[in-house]
Parts: C-alpha cells; structure tokens; sequence
C-alpha cells in the first residue's frame, strides 16, 4: 500500500495513557495525519474502545494503575477481534527486561519517553500499513476459501483430504453422498478402515495408501470400495499427494461411483457382440451369394477332372483287357488318374474352405499363396476376360495377421469386380493385382482395373449399403468388404489412376506388429 493510500484510508489508532498531558501530545502529533484517533485513560476504557472498533495501531503506556499496560496487551491479545491489532508500548522504562516482557505479551513495537513527535509518526505509519495490509490478505484468504468450499461443494465428484495415517481431514458433500453418510460422519474415520475389507490384514498394498506415505500419484478405474453402511460399489478415484516443500502431509483423492457407467459399457459391448454376430451373418450369406453366382464355372472346373478321370479309366480298361497288358502304360494311366482325382479333390476343398464361417482369431499369412488361390476361384471371371488377372507381391512385402476366409472375400469381391469393370469397358488388359509395403507396419493389396472409372459422387456413396452402380447388384459388396477388414485392423479405400479405371486397396497389419490399426492411405479416396 502506497502512502496516498494510507492518508486515505479509515485508519483507526487508540492512545492509551493515565497522563492527561501525553494523551494531548500524542493526539496533537498525529491528529493531521488522517488517522481516526480515540483516547483512554486507564486499561479497562482501552480494552472496551478497542473491542468495539478494532483499531489497527493502539499506542499503550505501560505504568498505569489498576490494569497496567502489559495486563491490556496479554488481554488483547487474548481477544480474537483485537489479536491482530499493532501494540505499541509507551513507557519511561529504558530496561531490556521491560522491552523483552513486551514483546513476548505479543507488542509490536515500543518507544521510550519521552518520545519524538518524528519517531512516533514515523512509527504509527509503519504498523498502520502492515496491520492493514495484514488484514486485506486475511479477507482475500477468507474469500478464497470461501471460494474454494463453494467450488468444492459444487463438484459432483467425491473428494476426501486426508493425512499422512490415512486419516479424512476433509469430506464435500458429493462424499458424503457417494458414501450415503454425512460429511460429519466421516471426518476423522481411517480412510483404509472404512472403505477396504481387507485393511485388517495390512494397507501397503491398498489404493491410496503409497500416494499418503510415499507421495506417489494414482489414478486406477473399477476398484471396489465400502460404503458406510458395507455396501460394495465400483469406483475410479485419482490421488494427489499433498506436499509442503518436500514435506509430505497425506493425501487429496477424487472419486466417483461407476456403476452406472459399467453396466452401460457391458451393455454396450453386448450390442457390439449381436452387430458383430450379424456382421458374420452376412458376410456368410455374401460368400454363398458369390458362390452361387460362380456355380457354373465350379461346376466347369470340377467336370473336367471328372471326365478325365472316365475316359483314363476307359483307357486302363483296355489295357487290362489285351492278353500281354502294357504295364508300364498302364501305371502312367493310373497316375494320370490319381493326379485328376487330386485336381477336383483340391477344387471342393477350396470351395468348402471358402464356404465355411471364418474361424475365431487371426492366422499368419503369405499374401502370395492366398492371392493364387483367389484368382484359381475367379477362372470363370477370367475366361470371360481376355486379359486375365496378373499378381505381384514386392520381395520386402512380409506374412501378415488377418483371417483368411474373410480376406480371401475381399480380394475376390474386387477381383470379380475389376474383371466385370474391364470387360464391360470392351478392354483386354489384365487386372493388376499388386501387393506392397504401407508403412512400416502395414502391407498394402490395390486392385486396378482398366474400365470406365468411378462416378464423380464415389467419395460420398460408393461404400454406403445398397449402393450399386450394377443393374442386378444388390449393393452388399464393399461396405461388406469395408466391415471385414476393418476387423482386421485394416483399411480400405480407392484412387482415381491416371490412366483411367479404378484402383481399390485395403490394408493389413504385419504379423508382429505392435497392434495398433493400420489408418487411410494419405492422398487416398476414403470411403465414405
């Protein structure tokens, strides 16, 4: 406070002081200077004058009769609404054992007779601003504090102080209810006593107890905690140690009741069970889609076997039938027999695989031998397509994590689906199937086509439901294949090449990698 402030401001300062004649002195010195000035002549007037007006400054005479000096001061000190007021001694006594007596009864200062008009300006001034600045800092401690319990009063979390044993020195209301108690309740309960059921065998490895007793923070989710009344709840609660320098006073915990929140995410996550269940649904009744569209090239693709399998029977026949058989002719017939049989054989085991519903989990795999034996399924695709379908994997491109029932679907679906493209484009250039590195931790699968392109709305359509550009589409595909392999922790997208036609990717992780999903292409289309 600047002394302008000073001169301003409602400073109250009491004279205390049997002589009639100090009394006048000590009133004309200071009565210009801006102070509110009161007078007393013995103790007991001086101890009621400044019980009802708090003066800041009170200039007390020691040698007095009845209650001398030092009997006001250890009783104003004793008062709360005078404790803080600057005691300053007046007396003729010069000893050292005067001025320490003083100073222990709590006096702020002191000034021998007789005294300087200078010296007792100078120091009424001093006491003046510290005492009102000393009371400023007290009102805005009691603001903030006032502050502080409203914030903490409002806060719908519960919150608890307590010391270094674990013992509550603070509660808020949202405590008490949490706890269904009151905050007086629990005041001066032992955290660990009241809230765990094993504290009786040892708090170490209780929470909180490490943030109380070595200052270390936690923050856990789901713990179970005792109400007041033994009733167990769910809980996720922070602790903060509470410090004094490097000095360690306890600890401050927030927590709240989460129950509520744990059914809602159980519930949740059984919602995500059914839509995954249903997922699996379609994506089987898509894959049956599919084969039954393929029927009559499987059919074609296992007939042939079939009928080499007749007409080399015929053949062994009529070698067994001449009187001197052909033997070694004979045993190349049966080779080339058990060689058709094992062709069709290969050929429903490939279909049944493909058929069946995916199995739980991930396998590791070599993207080369599964993408080889996609194409073997689009034979009839490809037969209507001059141009066939070619596939290159880089030398760097390493096994991956995924199922291979449901990549083997994707890879299909827009294998069948450039081939389709191409063709209705009246092109004969191959697909390009191409299998590279995205990243680090994701191995990349485009697909490009040489049709007539994407329309322009493709970013804002083509992966919703029932979107079909094809006149006997249903528009199941790609969002299907989007859902797949999403489970994987993939992605999946197009680009617009340069050439023309259309080029969808999807990716997957690396067998190994640390988990984490592979994201979009940048630069990509993105599905919508």
């Amino acid at each position: 406070m600047t002394d302008a402030v000073l001169e301003t401001t409602d400073v109250t300062v009491l004279l205390v002081d049997d002589n009639p004649q100090n009394l006048k002195v000590l009133y004309e010195t200071l009565k210009d200077k801006g102070y509110r000035l009161l007078i007393a002549n013995d103790g007991e007037k001086a101890l009621d004058l400044a019980h009802r007006h708090q003066p800041e400054v009170i200039l007390l005479d020691i040698m007095m009769p009845d209650l001398d000096g030092y009997q006001v001061c250890e009783r104003l000190k004793a008062d709360p609404s005078t404790s803080d007021s600057a005691v300053v001694f007046l007396s003729a006594l010069d000893d050292l054992q005067a001025k320490v007596r003083g100073f222990a009864l709590g006096g702020a200062d002191y000034i021998s007779k007789p005294f300087q008009a200078q010296e007792v300006i100078a120091r009424v001034k001093t006491h003046a601003r510290v005492i009102r600045l000393e009371r400023e800092l007290q009102a805005r401690n009691r603001q903030l504090e006032n502050d502080q319990a409203r914030i903490l009063n409002s806060i719908s979390e519960g919150i608890y102080g307590l010391d270094a044993t674990g013992v509550i020195v603070f509660a808020n209301p949202a405590a008490a209810l949490i706890m269904r108690s009151s905050t007086e309740e629990l005041i001066g309960r032992n955290f660990f006593d009241l809230h765990f059921r094993t504290a009786g065998q040892g708090c170490e490895l209780l929470p909180v107890y490490a943030t109380c007793t070595q200052g270390v923070a936690e923050n856990q989710r789901d713990i179970e905690m005792l109400r007041a009344d033994g009733t167990a709840f769910p809980v996720e609660y922070r602790s903060t140690p509470k410090l004094d320098g490097d000095e360690l006073h306890g600890a401050v915990v927030v927590f709240r009741d989460i129950t509520t929140e744990l059914e809602s995410e159980r519930a949740l996550e059984n919602a995500r069970q059914v839509v995954q269940e249903q997922r699996d649904q379609i994506a089987h009744f898509s894959r049956l889609t599919t084969m039954g569209e393929m029927a009559a090239g499987v059919a074609h693709e296992v007939n042939q076997p079939l009928t080499a399998i007749t007409n080399y029977a015929r053949v062994a026949k009529r070698i067994l039938a001449k009187e001197e058989p052909d033997h070694q002719l004979l045993e190349e017939t049966l080779e080339k027999i058990e060689a058709q049989s094992h062709r069709a054989s290969e050929v429903i085991r490939r279909i049944r695989r493909f058929m069946k519903k995916p199995a739980a989990g991930k396998d590791v795999l070599s993207l080369s031998a599964l993408l080889e034996d996609t194409r073997q399924f689009a034979e009839v695709d490809i037969r209507n397509n001059e141009g066939g379908v070619e596939i290159s994997v880089a030398e760097d491109v390493p096994e991956v994590l995924a199922d291979p029932i449901q990549v083997q679907q994707v890879a299909l679906n827009l294998i069948r689906n450039a081939l389709e493209s191409t063709r209705s484009a009246g092109s004969q250039a191959p697909v390009e199937v191409t299998v590279t590195m995205s990243g680090s931790r994701c191995v990349r699968i485009a697909v490009t086509d040489h049709g007539i392109g994407l329309p322009d709305d493709a970013e804002e359509k083509l992966f919703l439901p029932f979107y079909t550009t094809k006149e006997e589409g249903m528009g199941i595909g790609l969002p299907m294949c989007r859902s797949l392999i999403q489970a994987q922790g993939g992605d999946i997208g197009f680009e617009r090449p340069e050439h023309g036609g259309a080029c969808f990717y999807f990716t997957l992780p690396v067998a190994g990698a640390d988990g984490s999903a592979c994201g979009p292409d940048a630069g990509s289309g993105e599905p919508a």
